[in-house]
């Protein structure tokens, strides 16, 4: 069944949510697992949260989407097994009967081999992976994302909108700083965080029983309460519990024979329980002085209690771009009762993806997009999510831009890339 893992070759456009699917739909709590740079034991992480939900008793599902460096086969000890299928689906892996495991590396010919895909590739692949995968009724699905904040996390969270965010660091600043953009994009894309996982936080002396804090000490700590995140445990550097992954230790359905972290692992296992089981974010909110963080999902609600309006205009070297789908930045301009247009924040733009611009502005509260061109597709797309769009517009300053059209003085065009 190899063959049906396949991948478009260009903007597979806005299609039916993947989460509907007969295939997903059966799906509860999502969550994906994710880290500001590699390295951190992410996948051990992520494996060893699925073992301890499903020895409780959960219906549990591994989808494994780090496309350029799979460890799930590896930990799961399913290196060069293969899957099968009917005409309905892929069947996954099966682990003590309530687990179930899929990977980009069970497709591949070698264990070595690299996969070379761009975006839009990726995210094809994500949406076979929810739709051509009988997961069944599953209580957990658990993501392993590769580091970063590109693509794959991304797709995830345009094709799950309801995913969780699992956070995995190490102490050292180097990995908190990228962690710290990792949280930052949780918010900025409206994802609930369950918290923050630190790895390697000390190694255990094996002759005398100290602790050695090889990477620091109390980094974590410090980040998660500024980032008013919660801090869900502090695994040890341990040498067995590096082995049982090399290994495929998961295979065997626990991790209790790496006596060193089960206990940390089960405490985190039940305080993740008790978080998806209440609905609400633990220790969410904004942090303090950080800038990127300043633009939570409720922006919208607040906005509009405020009687505040928030234009959107996509720009290149500070003007008014003229193709929205190719614009550097977004720049948010607010405009109170009777007030003058006053720029609130200039943002990146974030990756094009389908249908992730619209959701993502609407989360910032803006009402409407005025830009030079944009094509049909995206502009029913901000309908559905309730932003005025307005096309043809000059390229202009967005302050000049936003007072013109309130004044009815904007002048208007053709929609430079109406298709």
């Amino acid at each position: 069944m190899r063959e049906k893992l396949t991948a478009c070759k260009g903007d597979c456009g806005e299609e039916a949510r993947p989460s509907q699917h007969p295939n997903f739909a059966g799906v509860k709590n999502k969550i994906m697992v994710l880290s500001g740079k590699g390295g951190v034991g992410k996948s051990s992480v992520a494996a060893s949260l699925a073992l301890g939900l499903a020895e409780r008793g959960y219906k549990v599902g591994v989808m494994d989407v780090d496309f350029h460096g799979p460890s799930i086969p590896v930990i799961f000890g399913m290196v060069g097994e293969r899957v099968t299928g009917d005409e309905e689906g892929i069947f996954p892996f099966t682990i003590g009967g309530n687990l179930k495991v899929i990977s980009i590396g069970l497709f591949m010919e070698e264990s070595d081999s690299a996969v070379i895909w761009r975006g839009p590739l990726k995210m094809t692949a994500i949406r076979q992976f929810m739709e051509d995968i009988h997961w069944g009724d599953l209580d957990y699905l658990v993501i392993d994302s590769p580091p970063g904040t590109g693509d794959e996390p991304l797709s995830v969270a345009q094709l799950i909108p309801d995913a969780w965010g699992l956070v995995v660091t190490t102490p050292q600043e180097l990995a908190m700083a990228d962690v710290r953009k990792s949280i930052v994009f949780c918010r900025r894309i409206g994802m609930r965080i369950l918290g923050v996982v630190e790895n390697m936080s000390g190694l255990v002396c094996p002759h005398c029983g100290e602790s050695i804090d090889i990477f620091g000490r109390g980094g974590a700590k410090e980040m998660t309460e500024k980032m008013q995140v919660e801090l869900l445990a502090s695994l040890p550097l341990d040498a067995e519990f590096a082995a049982w992954a090399d290994r495929g230790g998961a295979k065997k359905g626990d991790y209790h024979d790496v006596p060193g972290v089960s206990g940390i692992l089960d405490e985190m296992v039940e305080r993740i329980i008790t978080i998806t089981s209440s609905g609400m974010e633990a220790g969410g909110g904004e942090a303090e002085g950080d800038v990127e963080a300043a633009s939570p999902p409720d922006d919208a609600k607040k906005s509009k209690e405020s009687g505040m309006e928030i234009y959107a205009v996509p720009t290149r070297d500070g003007l008014l771009c003229a193709h929205f789908g190719h614009c550097e930045k977004f720049t948010l301009v607010e405009v109170g009762d009777g007030g003058e247009p006053a720029v609130r924040e200039v943002c990146d733009a974030p990756p094009h993806e389908p249908g992730l611009l619209p959701r993502w502005l609407s989360e910032k509260g803006v009402s409407t997009v005025i830009a030079g061109g944009m094509g049909a597709r995206a502009q029913e797309i901000f309908a559905e999510s309730g932003v005025k769009v307005v096309c043809g517009a000059p390229p202009l300053e967005p302050l000049r831009v936003v007072k013109d059209y309130r004044e009815g003085k904007l002048e208007i065009g053709e929609n430079t890339c109406d298709h």
